[in-house]
């Protein structure tokens, strides 16, 4: 918790109003709970900054995961977990294919693989101020002290999952 607090703590919470109100809130005293406090903070950021992301391409919520869906993981792994109706899905996919994001089949055609990326790689970006003024010296022991948390973790989801959280043992 120690580790992550210096990260979490004093966030920029312009633009990002989930890791704005989490911000608000003091950190616990419980060692754990600081942990989960300092994670919600950093994971919220980082998701403000997705969903700025997201915007900025031009891209709704459902119509981003139709394209994902369209890239590399199934509709059958997002869609339910994200509550969009079938309804809902197949009019993105409509606004997609529209925009020659996808081809009428349903693949992501190059520009819609290029969107999609590009809005990740600002979200990578957004995400970054919290870790910008870490060294090497500094990140090594996050790494040591994290991995163990993550692998353990990682036993209670399954991978490809739907919210895009990567295999610590991979």
């Amino acid at each position: 918790a120690e580790a992550l607090v210096p990260r979490a703590a004093g966030l920029e919470g312009s633009g990002r109003v989930l890791a704005a109100a989490n911000g608000a809130l003091d950190f616990p005293d419980k060692p754990i709970e600081r942990l989960w406090h300092a994670t919600t903070l950093l994971r919220e950021h980082r998701g403000d900054g997705h969903v700025a992301a997201l915007v900025a391409a031009g891209l709704d919520g459902c119509e981003a995961l139709v394209l994902r869906s369209a890239v590399d993981l199934s509709r059958t792994e997002l869609q339910p977990h994200r509550g969009w109706t079938d309804q809902e899905w197949d009019a993105a996919a409509r606004r997609l294919t529209d925009r020659a994001l996808l081809t009428p089949d349903g693949t992501a055609t190059q520009t819609g693989r290029e969107l999609l990326q590009t809005a990740e790689t600002a979200t990578d970006r957004a995400a970054e101020r919290p870790w910008r003024p870490l060294g090497p010296d500094e990140v090594a022991p996050l790494v040591r002290l994290l991995t163990p948390l993550a692998t353990a973790c990682a036993t209670a989801l399954r991978f490809p999952n739907p919210i895009g959280v990567p295999n610590p043992t991979a």
